[in-house]
């Protein structure tokens, strides 16, 4: 099974051509490549550069002579930005006229790059029922396909969380239970899109009370072929080292064998590298890959 981790943190630290060769250094099969950000002052994520196609080539030969392959992409979010009278929405206008470009943009890199997978985040809306918010998603992700098909990637559906501003608490979001998680994806064409299961998301307190383990079990080996794993307190989202928290890896694991999990098992644990000091990124990188060998050889 391919072992994979986001290039974020080392991206940030590093660069995105040194992020490759180091994380190859310390062993890793493949990349996650986090183009998370949209903002116009972050010259670092490529959705943004008018070179962005020839940036992205660039990075294929940078992994190609390093021996590591892109696996899977994390598309900018949020995917949509509601305007909400009682919150600030300046910029929410000109931001959602341009989100869908640009993760048009995330999904043509890595179509490039060589991976199969985009992570393009569900959208949660303020007030509006069930249905509604369905439906829009439902629209939302219909109106990808055509570039599914044309880059040959397929979308992956994340599970959400929520945050209540007044009481300061974690609150159930898009796709947060797994009858919302399985019904949106059992609304779409199975041969393009599929579910990335967040492990901490799933786990926090507030979202709707559901395990990672039992995500795992509902969506079964057709719906899910993408994870993000990181472990957490259940609070909050640490996107922390397994075994350094609260979830329960045994519980975790024994789901992913009882579905014949077949995608790649991919990391979303950079705050743990990110708690120690530029020059220990490798050596934290290295027992991040060595948790994840001794997942997959029980796999």
């Amino acid at each position: 099974m391919i072992i994979s981790t986001q290039t974020d943190r080392f991206a940030a630290r590093f660069g995105d051509h040194d992020a490759i060769k180091l994380l190859a250094q310390v062993g890793f099969d493949a990349l996650d490549y986090s183009m998370f950000s949209v903002n116009k002052n972050d010259k670092n994520n490529p959705v943004i550069k008018d070179d962005y196609r020839e940036y992205a080539q660039s990075l294929r030969k940078t992994a190609d002579e390093n021996n590591i392959v892109f696996n899977q992409s994390h598309a900018p979010f949020p995917s949509y930005k509601q305007n909400i009278p009682r919150k600030d929405n300046k910029g929410n206008d000109e931001y959602n006229e341009n989100i869908v470009y640009y993760i048009v943009r995330a999904m043509e890199i890595t179509s490039i790059l060589g991976g199969k997978i985009t992570i393009v985040h569900p959208i949660t809306l303020e007030g509006c029922g069930y249905q509604a918010q369905k439906e829009f998603n439902i629209n939302f992700y219909r109106n990808l396909l055509p570039y599914c098909k044309k880059f040959n990637v397929k979308i992956a559906l994340e599970n959400m969380w929520g945050w209540d501003d007044i009481n300061k608490k974690v609150t159930p979001a898009a796709c947060s239970t797994v009858s919302e998680f399985t019904d949106y994806l059992d609304s779409l064409d199975k041969d393009w899109f599929c579910a990335c299961l967040d492990t901490g998301h799933a786990e926090m307190q507030g979202t709707g009370g559901f395990s990672a383990a039992e995500f795992i079990n509902a969506l079964g080996h057709d719906r899910l072929k993408a994870l993000h794993v990181h472990d957490n307190d259940k609070i909050g989202d640490l996107h922390t080292l397994p075994f350094t928290e609260k979830l329960k890896w045994d519980d975790i694991i024994t789901a992913l064998k009882n579905i014949n999990y077949s995608g790649d098992f991919t990391f979303e644990a950079d705050n743990f590298i990110a708690k120690f000091p530029t020059e220990l990124s490798l050596s934290a990188s290295r027992l991040m890959l060595d948790v994840g060998r001794y997942f997959t050889a029980i796999l």
